[in-house]
């Protein structure tokens, strides 16, 4: 008996009709599903179609203003704990760091002339300051950590990785500048103004005066002490070049000048003795930058 073509026609037509095509049935699935949920086998993803999760500290992650804030509360919070844990370990021997502190001046004082003390607990405060700079410079590394680490979304995974090197590089120059302008420019800028006041004033300054002026002077010198570290971190996201610090070498000669005038006292010495530091910094600063800089790609060359 011959099949009845008809009936034929209308089972195959049943048949796909319940089995679908396969790209109709890839369809309907991926319809189907719930949102969110990846499809199977999706082209690109090499892992079975799951898409693998993004990380918050890729460059591309994006941080709302009060993530932001939350951040930097937390960095500030770290800062203040490690400063008030190296106030407590200095406060023990603050006196004998003051007696240090003071000896540049002690030295260069006349005779007749000494420091004193023109309210009752200005020994005290001055104790408790020193204290606070000796425990700000023994956690000067952790801070400055943090520092970067507040900084770190914003670079890339390579650059992030420098993150220690660059604290602890940061906390040494700082450390670096303070010490500097201590043992060299300390005996020259107070010899200076002990000599410009001559015979006819008793020169007698307050310990809370010097300490606040001595103090100014070797955050000056740490600051500006920073000016590798700075050049290095530039570098490294491709904002200053080692040809093009070279070629603005000598605007950079003036502004240590410039800059040695306004942070130090009045005497040419002193400028002198901050300029010539920041001149020799920068050149670090150029070497740093050709040895450590983002390496920029050449441009292809047309060819025909």
């Amino acid at each position: 008996m011959s099949p009845d073509p008809g009936r034929d026609q209308d089972g195959d037509r049943d048949a796909g009709t319940e089995a679908g095509t396969p790209a109709e049935t890839a369809t309907s699935t991926a319809a189907d599903a719930p949102p969110g949920a990846a499809s199977p086998g999706a082209p690109g993803d090499g892992n079975g179609g799951e898409a693998a999760p993004a990380d918050e500290d890729e460059p591309g992650h994006e941080m709302s203003l009060l993530e932001h804030l939350g951040e930097l509360r937390s960095r500030l919070l770290r800062c203040v704990i490690a400063a008030g844990l190296g106030f407590f370990a200095c406060y023990a021997v603050a006196e004998d760091m003051l007696r240090i502190f003071l000896a540049p001046l002690l030295k260069v004082l006349p005779p007749k002339s000494t420091l004193i003390a023109i309210t009752l607990p200005e020994k005290f405060f001055t104790v408790l300051k020193m204290a606070f700079l000796g425990g700000f410079l023994l956690a000067s590394p952790y801070i400055f950590y943090q520092v970067w680490r507040f900084i770190a979304p914003g670079l890339y995974r390579e650059e992030r990785q420098a993150l220690i090197p660059v604290a602890l590089a940061t906390a040494f120059f700082f450390t670096g500048g303070g010490v500097f302008g201590y043992f060299v420019v300390f005996p020259f800028a107070f010899s200076f103004f002990v000599n410009y006041v001559g015979n006819l004033i008793t020169i007698m300054p307050t310990v809370s005066t010097y300490f606040s002026f001595a103090v100014m002077l070797l955050i000056a010198f740490g600051v500006v002490f920073e000016l590798p570290v700075v050049l290095y971190f530039l570098a490294r996201i491709g904002l200053v070049t080692a040809r093009g610090l070279r070629r603005n070498r000598r605007w950079a000669i003036l502004g240590a000048f410039i800059l040695g005038a306004l942070l130090t006292p009045a005497d040419p010495i002193s400028q002198c003795l901050m300029a010539g530091p920041l001149i020799v910094l920068y050149e670090v600063g150029i070497v740093a930058a050709a040895m450590f800089g983002k390496k920029t790609e050449p441009a292809p060359q047309k060819t025909g």
